[in-house]
């Protein structure tokens, strides 16, 4: 029996080293990825804390002001085979009052621009949300480009469909 002994004995004791060094090795690895995650979370949010605060600087100061483009645009546009008409309430919103003032003068120009802008649309783009946004887009950059060449400083920040009537 003592020889049997002495056989499970030894037949123990390395085991137990094995599993001591797979314990230390998993808690090496968990250490290694729990400094990895920490390290990408830290630079990360380091990096995007600036991109925000440069949002920040960007606010504008005062309360937005509007201009109504009135009256309401109608225009006439290809749909279906047939001329169909679309009537658009559109506002222009800026922060400082200079620009609103330009956009007035220049109201004109504006109204030109955007009545051709609309009547070259087609009815299947119109039907959709994404297609009146980018319409928005379009109708925005317009008004943008005309009050900037008299106008350097912030100018119209955006423009508003106030109405959107389809026919």
């Amino acid at each position: 029996m003592g020889n049997g002994d002495e056989e499970e004995g030894a037949a123990v004791e390395p085991q137990k080293k094995g599993s001591k060094m797979i314990i230390y090795l998993s808690a090496a690895v968990v250490l290694v990825v729990a400094i990895g995650v920490g390290g990408y979370f830290m630079f990360s949010g380091g990096s995007s804390k600036p991109a925000s605060s440069v949002a920040v600087k960007v606010v504008p100061k005062g309360p937005p002001q509007f201009l109504a483009l009135n009256p309401p645009f109608v225009v006439n546009f290809e749909g279906s085979g047939q001329a169909r008409f679309l009537q658009v309430g559109v506002q222009l919103m800026a922060y400082d009052s200079k620009a609103i003032e330009v956009a007035k003068d220049e109201q004109p120009v504006i109204r030109n621009a955007l009545v051709m802008l609309f009547s070259d649309q087609k009815e299947k783009d119109l039907l959709s949300r994404s297609g009146k946004e980018k319409l928005r887009a379009e109708a925005l950059t317009a008004v943008q480009h005309i009050v900037k060449q008299r106008y350097k400083g912030p100018g119209i920040k955006a423009l508003y469909f106030t109405s959107f009537v389809m026919q």
